[in-house]
Protein backbone atom coordinates (compact mmCIF):
# COMPACT_ATOMS: atom_id res chain seq x y z
CA UNK A 1 0.00 0.00 0.00
CA UNK A 2 2.78 2.26 0.54
CA UNK A 3 3.62 2.15 -2.89
CA UNK A 4 0.26 3.52 -3.83
CA UNK A 5 0.53 6.17 -2.22
CA UNK A 6 3.77 7.18 -3.31
CA UNK A 7 2.58 6.74 -6.63
CA UNK A 8 -0.61 9.01 -6.04
CA UNK A 9 2.36 11.75 -4.74
CA UNK A 10 4.08 11.20 -8.19
CA UNK A 11 1.20 11.66 -10.09
CA UNK A 12 -0.30 14.39 -8.27
CA UNK A 13 2.84 16.55 -8.83
CA UNK A 14 2.16 15.49 -13.11
CA UNK A 15 -1.45 16.19 -13.50
CA UNK A 16 -1.90 19.65 -11.88
CA UNK A 17 -1.01 21.92 -14.68
CA UNK A 18 -4.10 19.63 -16.30
CA UNK A 19 -6.49 19.77 -13.92
CA UNK A 20 -6.55 23.67 -13.66
CA UNK A 21 -8.21 23.57 -16.94
CA UNK A 22 -10.78 21.02 -16.17
CA UNK A 23 -13.90 23.38 -14.80
CA UNK A 24 -13.09 26.08 -17.63
CA UNK A 25 -16.25 24.21 -19.77
CA UNK A 26 -16.31 22.49 -23.19
CA UNK A 27 -14.69 24.82 -24.95
CA UNK A 28 -11.77 26.05 -22.76
CA UNK A 29 -11.21 21.62 -22.30
CA UNK A 30 -10.96 21.70 -26.57
CA UNK A 31 -8.21 23.47 -26.03
CA UNK A 32 -6.60 21.83 -22.91
CA UNK A 33 -2.69 21.03 -22.97
CA UNK A 34 -1.60 17.97 -23.06
CA UNK A 35 -0.16 16.77 -19.48
CA UNK A 36 3.78 16.21 -19.28
CA UNK A 37 6.10 14.69 -17.26
CA UNK A 38 9.83 14.66 -16.39
CA UNK A 39 11.56 11.54 -18.04
CA UNK A 40 13.85 10.90 -14.62
CA UNK A 41 17.22 11.77 -14.54
CA UNK A 42 17.47 13.08 -17.73
CA UNK A 43 15.63 16.32 -16.55
CA UNK A 44 13.37 16.51 -20.13
CA UNK A 45 9.77 17.11 -20.00
CA UNK A 46 8.01 15.19 -22.39
CA UNK A 47 4.06 14.92 -23.08
CA UNK A 48 2.46 11.56 -21.36
CA UNK A 49 1.48 10.18 -24.45
CA UNK A 50 4.19 9.06 -27.18
CA UNK A 51 3.85 8.09 -30.78
CA UNK A 52 4.72 4.95 -31.62
CA UNK A 53 6.71 4.83 -35.07
CA UNK A 54 6.75 0.67 -35.64
CA UNK A 55 4.54 -1.50 -37.30
CA UNK A 56 1.39 0.91 -36.81
CA UNK A 57 3.11 3.63 -38.54
CA UNK A 58 4.13 1.53 -41.19
CA UNK A 59 0.07 0.97 -41.89
CA UNK A 60 0.04 4.22 -43.15
CA UNK A 61 2.19 2.81 -46.27
CA UNK A 62 3.46 5.98 -47.65
CA UNK A 63 5.44 8.33 -46.68
CA UNK A 64 3.03 10.91 -47.18
CA UNK A 65 0.52 9.33 -45.27
CA UNK A 66 3.23 8.80 -42.30
CA UNK A 67 4.50 12.20 -42.60
CA UNK A 68 0.93 13.35 -41.83
CA UNK A 69 0.37 11.33 -39.37
CA UNK A 70 3.55 12.33 -37.28
CA UNK A 71 2.45 16.04 -37.81
CA UNK A 72 -1.02 15.30 -36.65
CA UNK A 73 0.41 13.79 -33.60
CA UNK A 74 2.67 16.69 -32.87
CA UNK A 75 -0.08 19.83 -33.58
CA UNK A 76 -2.65 17.49 -31.26
CA UNK A 77 0.24 17.82 -28.40
CA UNK A 78 2.57 15.04 -28.26
CA UNK A 79 6.13 15.57 -28.04
CA UNK A 80 7.42 12.17 -28.01
CA UNK A 81 8.12 10.19 -30.94
CA UNK A 82 9.73 6.16 -30.66
CA UNK A 83 11.49 4.87 -33.78
CA UNK A 84 13.89 2.13 -34.29
CA UNK A 85 16.25 0.98 -37.25
CA UNK A 86 14.26 -1.57 -37.60
CA UNK A 87 11.35 -0.72 -38.35
CA UNK A 88 11.50 -0.97 -41.73
CA UNK A 89 15.48 -1.07 -42.00
CA UNK A 90 15.29 2.65 -41.18
CA UNK A 91 11.94 3.34 -43.34
CA UNK A 92 10.45 4.48 -40.34
CA UNK A 93 13.46 6.57 -39.46
CA UNK A 94 13.78 8.44 -42.93
CA UNK A 95 9.70 9.03 -42.16
CA UNK A 96 10.74 10.88 -39.27
CA UNK A 97 13.24 12.63 -40.60
CA UNK A 98 10.91 14.14 -42.94
CA UNK A 99 8.96 15.71 -40.05
CA UNK A 100 12.22 16.38 -38.02
CA UNK A 101 13.34 18.96 -41.05
CA UNK A 102 11.16 21.70 -40.41
CA UNK A 103 10.11 20.71 -36.29
CA UNK A 104 12.87 18.69 -34.65
CA UNK A 105 12.44 21.07 -32.08
CA UNK A 106 9.03 20.57 -30.96
CA UNK A 107 10.05 17.10 -29.99
CA UNK A 108 12.21 14.27 -28.28
CA UNK A 109 13.36 11.70 -30.22
CA UNK A 110 14.25 8.29 -29.34
CA UNK A 111 15.29 5.43 -32.14
CA UNK A 112 16.34 2.13 -30.85
CA UNK A 113 19.64 -0.40 -32.31
CA UNK A 114 19.22 -3.97 -33.08
CA UNK A 115 22.58 -5.14 -33.30
CA UNK A 116 24.95 -6.23 -30.41
CA UNK A 117 28.14 -6.00 -31.88
CA UNK A 118 29.47 -2.30 -30.94
CA UNK A 119 31.04 -1.57 -34.71
CA UNK A 120 27.94 -2.56 -36.57
CA UNK A 121 25.88 -0.71 -33.87
CA UNK A 122 27.69 2.45 -34.47
CA UNK A 123 27.61 1.78 -38.30
CA UNK A 124 23.93 1.56 -38.35
CA UNK A 125 23.22 4.79 -35.72
CA UNK A 126 25.51 6.86 -37.93
CA UNK A 127 22.74 6.38 -40.53
CA UNK A 128 20.59 6.83 -38.31
CA UNK A 129 21.16 10.37 -37.68
CA UNK A 130 21.43 10.55 -41.74
CA UNK A 131 17.82 9.14 -41.80
CA UNK A 132 16.53 11.33 -38.94
CA UNK A 133 17.75 14.82 -40.33
CA UNK A 134 19.26 15.46 -36.89
CA UNK A 135 23.02 16.10 -35.47
CA UNK A 136 21.58 14.61 -31.98
CA UNK A 137 19.53 12.17 -31.34
CA UNK A 138 17.71 12.45 -27.60
CA UNK A 139 18.06 9.00 -26.65
CA UNK A 140 19.14 5.56 -28.00
CA UNK A 141 17.86 2.29 -26.56
CA UNK A 142 19.61 -1.29 -27.10
CA UNK A 143 16.39 -2.58 -28.43
CA UNK A 144 14.87 -5.63 -27.24
CA UNK A 145 16.96 -7.01 -24.49
CA UNK A 146 15.77 -11.05 -24.95
CA UNK A 147 17.80 -12.68 -21.66
CA UNK A 148 20.85 -13.39 -19.93
CA UNK A 149 22.97 -14.76 -23.05
CA UNK A 150 21.68 -11.45 -24.72
CA UNK A 151 22.41 -9.44 -22.46
CA UNK A 152 26.07 -10.74 -21.94
CA UNK A 153 26.38 -10.07 -26.05
CA UNK A 154 25.28 -6.39 -25.12
CA UNK A 155 27.42 -5.89 -22.21
CA UNK A 156 30.52 -7.08 -23.81
CA UNK A 157 33.47 -5.05 -23.71
CA UNK A 158 32.80 -4.58 -28.21
CA UNK A 159 29.40 -4.60 -27.43
CA UNK A 160 26.66 -2.09 -28.37
CA UNK A 161 26.05 -0.81 -24.85
CA UNK A 162 30.10 0.34 -24.46
CA UNK A 163 29.55 1.70 -28.39
CA UNK A 164 26.41 4.00 -26.79
CA UNK A 165 28.27 5.26 -24.40
CA UNK A 166 30.86 6.67 -26.32
CA UNK A 167 27.94 7.86 -28.49
CA UNK A 168 26.60 10.16 -25.98
CA UNK A 169 30.12 11.25 -24.65
CA UNK A 170 30.89 12.02 -28.34
CA UNK A 171 27.12 14.21 -27.88
CA UNK A 172 25.78 12.18 -30.50
CA UNK A 173 23.04 11.24 -27.94
CA UNK A 174 21.97 12.99 -24.92
CA UNK A 175 21.01 9.54 -23.50
CA UNK A 176 21.13 6.26 -23.23
CA UNK A 177 18.45 3.41 -22.91
CA UNK A 178 17.30 0.04 -23.11
CA UNK A 179 14.28 -2.23 -23.74
CA UNK A 180 12.78 -5.02 -22.60
CA UNK A 181 9.25 -7.30 -23.82
CA UNK A 182 9.35 -10.94 -21.88
CA UNK A 183 12.19 -10.84 -19.30
CA UNK A 184 11.66 -8.78 -16.23
CA UNK A 185 14.31 -10.71 -14.65
CA UNK A 186 17.00 -9.81 -17.05
CA UNK A 187 15.82 -6.05 -17.42
CA UNK A 188 16.30 -5.88 -13.72
CA UNK A 189 20.13 -7.29 -13.58
CA UNK A 190 20.68 -4.95 -16.76
CA UNK A 191 19.24 -2.05 -14.71
CA UNK A 192 21.41 -2.51 -11.87
CA UNK A 193 24.35 -3.48 -13.79
CA UNK A 194 24.94 -0.46 -16.03
CA UNK A 195 24.65 3.38 -16.20
CA UNK A 196 21.14 3.40 -18.25
CA UNK A 197 19.44 6.92 -18.30
CA UNK A 198 15.93 5.31 -19.71
CA UNK A 199 14.23 2.28 -19.77
CA UNK A 200 11.27 1.00 -21.94
CA UNK A 201 9.36 -1.62 -20.79
CA UNK A 202 5.70 -3.42 -21.24
CA UNK A 203 3.17 -2.70 -18.84
CA UNK A 204 -0.32 -3.21 -18.65
CA UNK A 205 -2.77 -4.27 -17.31
CA UNK A 206 -2.78 -8.10 -18.18
CA UNK A 207 1.00 -8.22 -17.39
CA UNK A 208 0.50 -7.21 -13.38
CA UNK A 209 0.24 -9.40 -10.83
CA UNK A 210 1.42 -12.34 -12.38
CA UNK A 211 1.40 -15.83 -10.19
CA UNK A 212 2.87 -18.21 -13.27
CA UNK A 213 3.25 -21.82 -13.07
CA UNK A 214 -0.05 -23.14 -14.58
CA UNK A 215 -0.73 -23.77 -18.22
CA UNK A 216 3.04 -24.43 -19.46
CA UNK A 217 3.92 -20.92 -18.10
CA UNK A 218 6.78 -22.15 -17.22
CA UNK A 219 8.24 -21.84 -20.58
CA UNK A 220 8.74 -18.39 -20.26
CA UNK A 221 10.44 -16.99 -17.22
CA UNK A 222 8.67 -13.92 -17.52
CA UNK A 223 5.19 -15.23 -16.83
CA UNK A 224 6.33 -16.15 -13.48
CA UNK A 225 6.14 -12.40 -12.29
CA UNK A 226 5.99 -8.54 -14.02
CA UNK A 227 7.70 -5.49 -14.92
CA UNK A 228 5.38 -3.77 -12.84
CA UNK A 229 6.68 -5.93 -9.58
CA UNK A 230 9.77 -6.16 -10.47
CA UNK A 231 11.88 -4.23 -12.91
CA UNK A 232 9.96 -0.82 -12.23
CA UNK A 233 10.99 -0.50 -8.62
CA UNK A 234 14.48 -0.55 -10.04
CA UNK A 235 14.18 1.97 -12.36
CA UNK A 236 12.41 4.16 -10.26
CA UNK A 237 15.07 3.83 -7.02
CA UNK A 238 17.78 4.83 -9.99
CA UNK A 239 15.51 8.15 -11.12
CA UNK A 240 15.39 6.56 -15.05
CA UNK A 241 13.27 8.05 -17.50
CA UNK A 242 10.32 5.45 -17.58
CA UNK A 243 8.38 4.66 -20.37
CA UNK A 244 5.51 2.53 -20.70
CA UNK A 245 4.93 0.08 -24.02
CA UNK A 246 2.24 -2.41 -24.53
CA UNK A 247 -0.70 -0.65 -23.04
CA UNK A 248 -3.39 -2.16 -24.87
CA UNK A 249 -1.16 -6.02 -25.74
CA UNK A 250 -0.77 -5.08 -29.59
CA UNK A 251 -4.62 -4.42 -29.12
CA UNK A 252 -5.22 -7.55 -28.20
CA UNK A 253 -6.86 -6.22 -24.81
CA UNK A 254 -8.92 -3.86 -26.81
CA UNK A 255 -12.84 -4.42 -27.17
CA UNK A 256 -16.10 -4.22 -26.02
CA UNK A 257 -15.92 -8.51 -24.67
CA UNK A 258 -16.18 -9.30 -20.67
CA UNK A 259 -12.73 -9.87 -20.51
CA UNK A 260 -11.52 -6.62 -22.89
CA UNK A 261 -11.46 -2.95 -22.18
CA UNK A 262 -11.75 0.26 -24.03
CA UNK A 263 -8.48 2.28 -24.67
CA UNK A 264 -9.35 4.86 -22.41
CA UNK A 265 -8.98 2.89 -19.51
CA UNK A 266 -5.64 0.82 -20.76
CA UNK A 267 -4.53 3.85 -20.77
CA UNK A 268 -5.27 5.11 -18.10
CA UNK A 269 -3.78 2.10 -15.81
CA UNK A 270 -0.61 2.57 -17.66
CA UNK A 271 -0.36 6.26 -16.97
CA UNK A 272 -0.82 5.91 -13.62
CA UNK A 273 1.75 3.93 -12.73
CA UNK A 274 5.17 5.69 -11.59
CA UNK A 275 6.21 6.68 -16.19
CA UNK A 276 6.86 9.39 -17.53
CA UNK A 277 5.08 8.45 -20.96
CA UNK A 278 3.08 5.92 -22.70
CA UNK A 279 4.44 4.64 -26.41
CA UNK A 280 0.98 4.13 -27.96
CA UNK A 281 1.27 3.01 -31.91
CA UNK A 282 -1.33 4.83 -33.57
CA UNK A 283 -2.66 3.68 -37.15
CA UNK A 284 -5.07 6.05 -38.09
CA UNK A 285 -5.86 9.96 -37.32
CA UNK A 286 -8.66 9.28 -35.32
CA UNK A 287 -7.15 6.86 -33.36
CA UNK A 288 -4.47 9.77 -32.77
CA UNK A 289 -7.31 12.47 -31.88
CA UNK A 290 -8.89 10.56 -29.66
CA UNK A 291 -6.00 9.26 -27.52
CA UNK A 292 -4.59 12.77 -27.07
CA UNK A 293 -7.58 13.51 -25.92
CA UNK A 294 -7.88 10.68 -23.47
CA UNK A 295 -4.41 11.99 -22.40
CA UNK A 296 -5.31 15.41 -21.72
CA UNK A 297 -8.05 14.58 -19.89
CA UNK A 298 -6.52 11.87 -17.85
CA UNK A 299 -6.99 11.88 -13.98
CA UNK A 300 -5.09 9.07 -12.02
CA UNK A 301 -6.94 5.76 -11.42
CA UNK A 302 -7.28 4.76 -7.56
CA UNK A 303 -4.92 1.96 -6.38
CA UNK A 304 -7.96 -0.51 -5.55
CA UNK A 305 -9.65 -0.03 -9.05
CA UNK A 306 -6.16 -0.70 -10.65
CA UNK A 307 -6.08 -4.03 -8.44
CA UNK A 308 -9.27 -5.12 -9.75
CA UNK A 309 -9.04 -4.21 -13.69
CA UNK A 310 -5.88 -5.72 -13.42
CA UNK A 311 -7.08 -9.28 -11.87
CA UNK A 312 -10.15 -9.16 -14.71
CA UNK A 313 -7.88 -8.66 -17.71
CA UNK A 314 -4.87 -10.47 -16.40
CA UNK A 315 -6.71 -13.80 -16.04
CA UNK A 316 -7.77 -14.12 -19.65
CA UNK A 317 -4.65 -12.74 -21.31
CA UNK A 318 -1.32 -12.98 -19.72
CA UNK A 319 -0.19 -16.22 -20.94
CA UNK A 320 -1.40 -15.40 -24.75
CA UNK A 321 0.27 -11.52 -24.12
CA UNK A 322 3.90 -13.40 -22.81
CA UNK A 323 4.02 -16.13 -25.59
CA UNK A 324 3.59 -13.32 -27.65
CA UNK A 325 5.89 -10.77 -27.32
CA UNK A 326 9.16 -13.43 -26.78
CA UNK A 327 9.65 -12.49 -30.12
CA UNK A 328 8.26 -9.45 -30.74
CA UNK A 329 9.95 -6.23 -30.75
CA UNK A 330 7.36 -3.60 -32.24
CA UNK A 331 6.58 -0.59 -29.83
Amino acid sequence: MANRYSRREFLGKSTLAGLATAALGSDAAAAKPMPTRVLGKTGARVSILAFGCGSRLDMYHTEEAAVAAINLALDSGISYLDTAYGYGQGKSESWVGQVAKTRRKEFFLATKIEPRDGSTARRILEGSLKRLETDQIDLIHVHALMGADDLAKIEAKDGVLNALYKMRDEKLTRFVGITCHDDPAVLKTALERHDFDCVQMALNAALQGMTGGEHGMVLNPAIKTSFEQVALPVARSKNLGILAMKVTGQEMLVGTGAEKSGMEKLLQYALSLPVATAVVGMPNHEMIRQNAEFARNFQPMPSSEMRDFSSHIAGAHKLALDLKFREHVDC
